[in-house]
């Protein structure tokens, strides 16, 4: 089958469009037919080689997170789908590889396609929705009235954390470039904070939840927004040693998250924050929910470009840029 790869972790890494090997059917494993997949920034941190002391992949690898398609095969455990369902997925770790024209993906990590989505708009919602529900729901369990700040708004994840903090009746607060400030309110934030010509920590204060995407600077920016007994939850890091433990990563990686995180832990015990990192993970439970609320309206899909598979190198370019709006997708099936 066709796929894109790379051979070595690396910034420079092109990748290539090349014949592989279908994937070997698992017992609990749905064979899908990849009709269109998506751009994550998780897929250019992962060939850049940024996971792998937590994701440590073999080379070559076909790189590719969001799955939409149709079953083709399923594996004798198997019960919750049969050839031709119209599915969507995050694939699971260390058997990634959705840049592909099959995938073969855990049961319990699938979930029916929302109706209302063509393939590509499905395909741009598994691992932001997933990580979004993770942080907003599962983590910080948030309440209707509390205060949420999501960064990065535009983004694939922040786009649609907004739709979702909203639907849990939070009040929203953002940032965005001063181009996308009304298309990110029209999004469902409340407030929104022109990072080119605003100061977070100036504008914001007291608020329950922070969900932060970005870097060290904005990290510590957080800290003066939130309020003293609530919670800092950050999907780009730094790792704490509860996440290395929760891995079960060996001892020495948990001692590495353990010094990587301290400064921020101990900047946030100063303020009375709780500080976590979430790493998201598959779920087709979770994806069920998610997909009812995208049926219903609550959630849409937000898609900024689609891409051929002959173009994932453009397109991971374009992703790393940071111009995009939302996400960009990868048509797999014209």
């Amino acid at each position: 089958m066709k796929a894109f790869t790379i051979d070595r972790y690396g910034k420079t890494q092109v990748g290539r469009l090349t014949d592989v090997p279908a994937p070997a059917l698992q017992d609990d494993d749905v064979l899908i037919r990849v009709h269109a997949a998506s751009i994550n920034l998780l897929d250019t941190k992962i060939r850049n080689g940024d996971f792998k002391l937590i994701l440590p992949y073999r080379m070559p690898l076909v790189l590719g997170h969001d799955v939409a398609g149709m079953v083709v095969q399923v594996g004798p455990r198997v019960s919750a789908f049969k050839p031709g369902d119209a599915v969507f997925a995050r694939a699971d770790d260390f058997r990634i590889g959705t840049f592909a024209e099959f995938i073969a993906v855990k049961e319990g990590s699938v979930g029916s396609k929302p109706a209302n989505l063509s393939m590509e708009e499905a395909a741009s919602i598994p691992l932001v929705a997933l990580t979004a529900w993770q942080v907003l729901v599962e983590t910080a369990k948030v309440q209707p009235g509390q205060k949420v700040f999501i960064q990065a708004g535009s983004g694939g994840v922040g786009s649609i954390a907004i739709q979702l903090a909203k639907a849990l009746g939070a009040f929203v607060a953002t940032t965005t470039s001063t181009r996308n400030i009304e298309w990110v309110k029209a999004l469902g934030a409340d407030v929104v904070i022109d990072y080119t010509r605003q100061d977070v920590a100036k504008e914001l204060r007291d608020y329950d939840v922070v969900l932060h995407s970005l870097g060290s600077k904005e990290l510590e920016q957080s800290l003066r927004v939130v309020k003293p007994g609530e919670q800092l939850i950050s999907i780009s890091g730094p790792p704490t040693q509860e996440f290395a433990a929760a891995r079960r990563l060996a001892w020495p990686l948990q001692w590495v998250m353990r010094l990587l995180s301290r400064g921020i832990r101990k900047q946030a015990r100063r303020r009375g924050v709780r500080y976590a990192f979430v790493f998201m993970h598959a779920s087709g439970e979770q994806l069920s929910t998610i997909a009812s609320l995208i049926e219903s309206g609550t959630i849409r899909p937000v898609i900024d470009r689609v891409f051929a598979l002959d173009a994932v190198a453009d397109a991971l370019a374009y992703v790393e840029s940071g111009r995009a709006k939302g996400k960009v997708v990868i048509q797999v099936v014209p």
